[in-house]
């Protein structure tokens, strides 16, 4: 049947759905026992079919870095509650949920035009922050740091840039604010053009004008043990790609 079906195929359908018959011949069973079933004029028409074969999977996949952080950082916010809080380029998604119940500011390298009560959006170079010194009570940066600099989202090339926003981000905390920070960790390296990777005792040395109140870990095996609250640093040593969300004080 499988070398009928790569056989022929290509004469029968679109080319562009050959492959996503011979990978998932369930498919066309599937919307042929659908249209079958079907009756009147809401009968599927086949130049309208849109595969999604890879979703067919026994669990509910997941990016572990991209699921655990937001969540750990929204319980902090709440357990915090500032008047209102303030985010640079982490995941739209952590701002857009986090201005249901705090009034929250949202801004990125590309600003995103998105439009919700409780969230104002905007325009913000990491590495030249128009923000007064000592001004942000609730801050949060995750994610993205490891980007400045190596050109991925349209910035300008500087080995240094990281660095320059931790400075920046360390002047606009204000005194006794809260700063959330997240960001690849495990084997020092960088990899062009996509992140940099970073060790506990890099992170927590360049942010030396403020406190750590709670380092956890998203470690390279999340899938199987979850996140883990106040994890012990030296688990970093172990990961090849984990995540570390640092909780900080000024």
């Amino acid at each position: 049947m499988k070398q009928f079906v790569k056989r022929y195929l290509p004469f029968l359908i679109p080319l562009r759905y050959a492959s996503t018959f011979v990978r998932r011949p369930d498919f066309f069973g599937d919307f042929f026992k659908y249209r079958k079933q079907t009756t009147g004029t809401n009968k599927p028409l086949f130049k309208d079919i849109f595969p999604f074969v890879q979703d067919k999977t026994g669990d509910t996949l997941f990016d572990t870095h991209y699921i655990y952080h937001p969540a750990w950082a929204t319980r902090i916010v709440k357990e915090i509650n500032p008047a209102k809080h303030i985010d640079i380029s982490s995941t739209l998604h952590f701002s857009t949920q986090l201005s249901a119940f705090i009034p929250t500011e949202f801004y990125d390298y590309r600003p995103a035009h998105v439009k919700l009560s409780g969230l104002k959006s905007g325009a913000a170079d990491l590495c030249r922050l128009h923000f007064p010194d000592d001004s942000i009570e609730s801050l949060s940066c995750m994610h993205t740091v490891e980007h400045i600099g190596l050109g991925r989202y349209g910035d300008p090339i500087d080995p240094r840039g990281d660095l320059s926003a931790i400075k920046e981000l360390q002047r606009v905390l204000k005194p006794g604010g809260n700063f959330l920070f997240v960001t690849p960790v495990g084997k020092p390296r960088v990899q062009f053009n996509a992140h940099r990777v970073y060790s506990y005792e890099q992170i927590t040395g360049l942010f030396n004008q403020l406190k750590l109140v709670e380092f956890s870990l998203i470690p390279d095996n999340a899938l199987e043990v979850g996140m883990i609250k106040n994890a012990d640093p030296g688990l970093v040593k172990e990961q090849i790609y984990g995540c570390g969300c640092f909780w900080f004080t000024k």
